[in-house]
């Protein structure tokens, strides 16, 4: 992994991200969405919140077993997925967080690409922008009637892409995307570049056929100005690392475990120094 010098400029007490354990937050509905809540313990500024934007699995994973194989293009490989046990550090290193089930109740199961005969464009037909976006603006606007004022987004995989969409309307103040999918390369970035004012970080990984390195050096050069890292734009790449590894991963390898653990920190780090 590679953390920029300047990060370090920031405070740089973070809180690590855990593998294991028991959800420490509850299920909410806010804007008559349902949501997990992650709130800190201790006293936080209650006017910021990180929307937390899951891959296709959804809000409700926790310590659970998802098989991988076609979807990746190689043999099946069980990896570990923490929606949840994420969304709880995130709060214990001070931010209130609130994973949007924006998917309207119907993830991907956890099974679906372990057999090859999951339906996956039937499931996109019906989780297009017009069936999950209004989503995310009813929690957003429940939230600022509940005095939220500046907003961070945090996106994995497919919620990397409403990420996106929340920055160029300047809705959210600063952006993560984590192995994003769906961004429409360069157009997208020169889109961010023009309409949005949120800092961004991309964490982003060696094998990745949806964000490869080819696009990665696109972000850097709209984005970065030819810079992997500036004062307001930020990309860090994890060596060894396949696409989704930051919220799911084969744990049993230690470049996939310190890619996990990198990008929660790098997440974290990129919060408490804009939002």
């Amino acid at each position: 992994m590679s953390l920029c010098s300047d990060c370090v400029k920031a405070p740089t007490i973070v809180l690590g991200v855990r593998h294991e354990g028991t959800p420490e937050g509850k299920i909410e509905f806010i804007g008559d969405v349902r949501c997990y809540v992650g709130t800190p313990s201790g006293e936080y500024n209650e006017e910021k919140a990180v929307l937390f934007l899951p891959d296709v699995f959804g809000i409700d994973l926790i310590n659970s077993q998802v098989k991988i194989g076609r979807l990746l293009h190689r043999n099946i490989k069980i990896l570990t997925v923490d929606s949840q046990l994420l969304v709880d550090d995130f709060a214990r290193n001070g931010f209130k967080t609130i994973a949007i089930d924006y998917l309207n109740g119907d993830p991907v199961p956890d099974d679906a690409f372990s057999g090859g005969n999951y339906n996956f464009p039937a499931w996109l037909a019906r989780h297009g922008n017009e069936q999950t976006r209004p989503n995310i603006d009813n929690v957003v606007a429940a939230l600022r009637e509940r005095g939220v004022k500046d907003f961070g987004s945090t996106g994995y995989c497919f919620g990397a892409r409403y990420g996106f969409d929340l920055a160029f309307e300047n809705i959210t103040k600063v952006t993560v995307v984590s192995h994003p999918s769906l961004l429409e390369v360069p157009e997208d970035l020169e889109k961010y570049k023009r309409l949005s004012r949120a800092p961004l970080l991309i964490n982003s990984c060696t094998f990745d056929q949806r964000f490869p390195k080819e696009a990665q050096a696109e972000a850097d050069r709209i984005l970065g100005n030819g810079e992997q890292f500036t004062e307001t734009y930020r990309r860090e790449y994890f060596e060894g690392c396949a696409h989704g590894f930051a919220v799911r991963g084969d744990l049993s390898k230690p470049e996939v475990k310190a890619g996990k653990e990198g990008a929660f920190r790098a997440a974290v780090l990129f919060f408490k120094q804009h939002l």
